[in-house]
């Protein structure tokens, strides 16, 4: 058995409000890797052709308000 199969395991295994708390934490813990992947990316310049994108097609009028 592999860990994620003993993870799985695991989980399966967890009392209603175990399993509440580690899908609160697990949510907050796959934000914030999403966080610093953006923050990379933004960093290393992977976002700038879609920051040029969006800018233009504001000032060109193709953009409508939230």
């Amino acid at each position: 058995m592999n860990e994620l199969e003993k993870l799985a395991e695991r989980i399966e295994g967890l009392s209603p409000e175990d399993l509440k708390k580690f899908r609160d934490w697990f949510a907050e813990f796959d934000a914030k890797l999403w966080d610093a992947q953006i923050a990379a990316d933004a960093k290393a310049g992977k976002l700038d052709r879609l920051v040029s994108d969006a800018l233009a097609d504001y000032e060109t009028g193709k953009t409508r308000e939230l």
